[in-house]
């Protein structure tokens, strides 16, 4: 079930700021299950489960729908596609690489000769290719502004393993769909937020975190790898558990909130590991600053190749994770 709803979401089309398909998605796979659903203004799509206790407190916790792209700058006369980033894109890591449009329209990635004497490319260095043969061919195709993503492609590697783009993080909107199917009679409220705009800046977090006030924040993301050749930190590795951060450069987590998290895999019987990441963000970061402050932490799933169009987790995590996540809405 995981897998399959795990999959639902992976194949629906998000950028940043372009997240409806994916909230749709959502709504379907959650109706029925949840007592309430609404959109804000920034397209979070927010999701309430009461809970039975009279002093119930309310938990967001936090995922995000949108995933990096490129978006079209410029038409060469040729007909090849100017782009620039909508998130964090390596050219490195998109060069030769198949990606779609809104409306299915495939192209391909590539770099051109370097002629400046750099180093490495950068994102002046790439086009994409739509098969236009013309500016005129091209614009009746795309418009300045259209986003661009990975081509959905999941993968099974091995027995435990899956590839895809946007495990980031859509992995994570997997889980939470799923906490909130199988959470019943849960003590605390749950406030599911499944956010928008995270990869440019946690904006969906921080608009929805301020409506929802809630007693306590828990984002759930994924996080950098540590097991593949000369690849050690952070000290993380796939299969051996999810991972509660520490910290990362948008927040210190919350250490009453850290510990509720190791309470409640001791309690599901489940190994995490220790995260502590000397980069990047996640909506947990907006959670913790927004009014007057709220206790915080991140559940992470460890995924290698992050940005990438083959970005790996191992779902023996996402199910370890999903134990915690359930025992946690009780301890919270």
């Amino acid at each position: 079930m995981l897998r399959d709803t795990l999959q639902i979401l992976l194949a629906a089309y998000g950028p940043s700021g372009h997240e409806s398909a994916v909230a749709d998605a959502v709504r379907e796979l959650l109706e029925g299950h949840v007592d309430s659903m609404k959109t804000d203004a920034l397209g979070n799509l927010i999701v309430e489960k009461f809970g039975t206790d009279e002093n119930a407190k309310t938990i967001m916790i936090s995922a995000h729908m949108d995933h990096i792209g490129l978006v079209v700058t410029d038409i060469e006369k040729e007909g090849f596609l100017r782009v620039n980033a909508v998130g964090g894109i390596s050219p490195l890591f998109v060069r030769g690489r198949k990606v779609v449009f809104k409306d299915g329209l495939p192209g391909v990635c590539a770099l051109e000769p370097n002629t400046k004497n750099k180093s490495t490319p950068d994102l002046s260095d790439l086009f994409v290719d739509i098969g236009a043969e013309s500016r005129e061919e091209a614009e009746k195709l795309v418009s300045i502004g259209d986003m661009a993503v990975y081509a959905p492609d999941f993968t099974a590697l091995g027995k435990h393993k899956v590839a895809s783009p946007a495990m980031d993080d859509r992995c994570a909107c997997a889980l939470l769909c799923e906490l909130l199917m199988y959470a019943e009679g849960q003590k605390h409220n749950i406030v599911g937020v499944f956010s928008t705009q995270e990869e440019v800046g946690l904006r969906g977090a921080k608009v929805a975190a301020y409506t929802v006030e809630p007693d306590i924040g828990l984002a759930l993301d994924v996080t950098a790898w540590g097991d593949t050749p000369e690849t050690k930190l952070p000290a993380v590795k796939l299969g051996q558990g999810p991972a509660v951060k520490i910290m990362d450069r948008s927040m210190i987590a919350s250490p009453a909130v850290r510990e509720k998290l190791f309470e409640a895999a001791d309690l599901a019987g489940v190994a995490v590991q220790r995260e502590v990441l000397a980069f990047g963000g996640t909506d947990g970061g907006a959670i913790q600053l927004s009014r007057g402050g709220v206790p915080t932490g991140t559940l992470s799933i460890p995924c290698r190749y992050v940005h990438s169009a083959n970005e790996v987790i191992d779902m023996r995590d996402m199910e370890g994770a999903l134990k915690v996540l359930l025992q946690f809405v009780d301890l919270a």
